[in-house]
């Protein structure tokens, strides 16, 4: 059965090549590891630490992440096996609730979700490239502009340019959290005074028992160094938990190469497992380190926890390593969204014929040209806003989060739609335990949504009613089209 659009089944002259099956799972791992493993593993620490009342509480609150993380990729290794696409989460959708509601999302990923997550990586990279060598007061918005660039440029150059730098960015991303996670271990014991190997071993078996006020009343919040409220236990956990999840975000990205990964029996989804295990250790141990190192009073107390820990061990070169490698890091996730996000836009331009130069895809480069062209130009403009307002991070985060939380739970539930409307299409891969294991990933989602409004401030109504603005764009896309059935979907 042929599941693309009329547009794409036309005439071959008047558009390019698809993407050819050139990437193996070893490059969507890359992938996956690079954009999930960002700053985040430098700065949410200390924001679970501060909300948990334990060490081995705060551990295993980093274990249900990757648990998390890993029943909704159960449910995207079954959507993206069975309909393999470069429009990912916008072809389920397309197909299992229709072309206009899958619109409203590739809108809001081309105008929010991808690109905010573009700008506010490329902020985190200028925050810390500021630390290593200033540029003035607005450094941050020029090495912010200048990321943006830079990394459009790399992927314009073609998919294996992109490629190769994810994998170089990704290395050296793993090598730098390794090297924190062995120093922490290894050295860690001798970082604080008066922290000696009796008190190091029982942080790193999470068996110190109970920090109770000292764990919850000093950690800083979600974008400043300020100490955060202590809320009642369970209430505290659950906020720890909606740190732990923003620091696994960026697994489902490896659904939008599930049409160029080569390989039989669902390889996409022997890459999500891999990569999320990969990152699920190497975050554990991390925060064993910092528990080494600084104990779980000092991690809630810290602002900068990698480099108050490196700080520790090494003076103030450690902390400018730790700089360093915050701003690899940023980088890292920064050229994987660029890969996948792309990838969104080419589709749209496939479905509509009114956006049909983002479907061009040049078979040279095997890149989606206009489709990035246009990405960039939208992330340039969200940095230049990040800077207006003058905290731009914290801005973008609140401007994506609530309409990420949101389409995520929707594509969830395509998994069911498509199980009952679409029962006779071979699945090579099949999630476990259904439908307990779709209803877990709905109801996670929608527990994010509403904790990513209850936290957030006036980036989340302006990402909302970016979100809105794209009634109209849908209007203008489908007006004139008449009968022509629903690209996407068989007619």
């Amino acid at each position: 059965m042929d599941d693309r659009s009329p547009a794409a089944r036309g005439d071959a002259a008047s558009r390019a090549s698809a993407p050819a099956r050139t990437l193996s799972v070893g490059d969507a791992v890359f992938v996956i590891v690079g954009i999930v493993i960002g700053a985040g593993i430098f700065r949410a620490p200390s924001v679970v630490a501060a909300n948990t009342t334990s060490d081995l509480a705060m551990l295993l609150v980093w274990v249900a992440g990757g648990l998390i993380a890993l029943v909704g990729a159960l449910c995207y290794a079954e959507l993206a096996s069975t309909y393999p696409s470069t429009g990912g989460d916008y072809h389920f959708l397309h197909r299992a609730f229709g072309r206009r509601l899958a619109f409203l999302f590739a809108w809001a990923r081309a105008t929010v979700m991808q690109t905010g997550s573009i700008a506010l990586l490329a902020y985190v990279f200028g925050d810390y490239a500021q630390e290593i060598w200033p540029l003035g007061a607005h450094g941050p918005a020029l090495y912010a502009a200048a990321a943006v660039i830079a990394f459009t440029a790399v992927n314009l150059a073609g998919r294996g340019q992109g490629i190769g730098t994810q994998r170089a960015f990704t290395l050296a991303e793993v090598a730098g959290v390794s090297a924190i996670a062995v120093a922490g271990l290894v050295l860690g014991s001798h970082a604080l005074p008066g922290f000696g190997a009796e008190q190091a071993l029982a942080a790193t078996l999470g068996s110190a028992g109970d920090t109770g006020a000292a764990a919850v009343a000093g950690g800083p919040g979600a974008a400043g160094g300020e100490p955060a409220p202590a809320p009642a236990a369970t209430a505290a956990h659950g906020l720890a938990l909606v740190f732990v999840m923003l620091t696994y975000g960026g697994w489902n990205e490896a659904a939008y190469l599930s049409a160029e990964v080569r390989g039989e029996r669902a390889p996409i989804a022997r890459a999500l497992f891999v990569g999320i295990g990969v990152v699920t250790v190497l975050y554990l141990l991390a925060n064993l380190a910092y528990l080494r190192g600084l104990g779980h009073a000092g991690m809630a107390e810290s602002s900068a926890i990698g480099a108050d820990l490196m700080r520790a061990i090494w003076g103030e070169g450690g902390a400018t390593l730790v700089a360093a490698l915050i701003a690899i890091a940023a980088l890292t996730s920064l050229n994987a969204t660029v890969i996948t996000g792309a990838r969104t836009n080419h589709a749209l331009g496939v479905d509509f014929p009114r956006l049909g130069f983002l479907a061009h895809w040049d078979a040279r480069r095997q890149a989606p040209v206009a489709a990035l062209w246009v990405q960039g130009g939208i992330a340039l403009a969200l940095v230049l806003l990040g800077s207006l307002t003058r905290s731009g991070f914290t801005t973008l985060v609140e401007y994506t989060a609530p309409v990420f939380w949101a389409f995520f739970a929707l594509t969830g539930l395509a998994l069911f739609r498509l199980r009952r409307v679409d029962p006779a299409r071979p699945r090579p891969f099949r999630v476990p335990l259904y439908p307990l294991t779709p209803v877990a990933f709905v109801a996670t989602s929608l527990y994010m949504l509403w904790s990513s409004l209850n936290y957030s401030g006036l980036g989340a109504f302006v990402g909302v009613a970016v979100l809105a603005a794209g009634v109209p764009a849908l209007w203008f896309c489908v007006a004139g089209e008449g009968g022509r059935p629903a690209p996407g979907r068989e007619a």
